[in-house]
């Protein structure tokens, strides 16, 4: 599924992120910085030690990366010239500034991104694993957020993809997307 905002295409697409064909990917990640489950766990082994070797000069230079906050490593093996690692919030009823710190994450990526020349960048649903952040809300947020981004901006990357892992997920943002624009 494909929609234009401003000169950006946005497309969902249901896979594996680390086979992303982009300059950068988005890495659901945790304030350490450290290596866990999901998603990290899937771009850390796809990407080899260099991601890891990266992300400790990080913890040790600032001490890991706080919710709602982006940091920026190579890629390592993958396809991707870059990891863009974001730490989003944990769920806790959606009153604890949940969606603020989320929407921060995509647009936090999103200016690391413009940054570093990346022209185009695949982001996961964040913070909707082990995290516990209901993906019906979690989408919104997160399209809503790369909208206000890319309307914002007149340097944002020329495509951005929601690559989601499983048809749940994937159906849960395809009708978040239809719904925002249709608004």
């Amino acid at each position: 599924m494909e929609t234009q905002i401003a000169q950006t295409e946005l497309e969902l697409i249901q896979g594996d992120i680390t086979k992303a064909q982009v300059d950068a990917i988005v890495n659901a990640a945790n304030s350490a910085l450290v290596g866990g489950g999901g998603v990290d766990g899937a771009i850390r082994r796809a990407g080899g030690d260099a991601i890891e070797q990266a992300c400790a000069e990080i913890r040790a230079r600032e001490g890991g990366c706080p919710t709602g906050k982006a940091v920026i490593t190579t890629g390592g093996d993958l396809h991707a010239k870059y990891v863009i690692h974001t730490v989003g919030p944990v769920w806790e009823g959606g009153n604890s500034g949940e969606p603020e710190l989320l929407a921060s994450c995509y647009q936090e990526s999103l200016q690391l991104a413009v940054e570093n020349g990346v022209q185009s960048i695949a982001f996961p649903s964040i913070s909707t694993g082990i995290f516990g952040y209901p993906t019906e809300k979690a989408a919104r947020v997160a399209l809503t957020a790369v909208q206000s981004f890319v309307e914002q901006s007149n340097t944002a990357p020329a495509s951005i993809q929601f690559v989601l892992f499983d048809e749940a997920t994937y159906t849960c943002y395809a009708d978040a997307l239809h719904v925002l624009f249709s608004e």
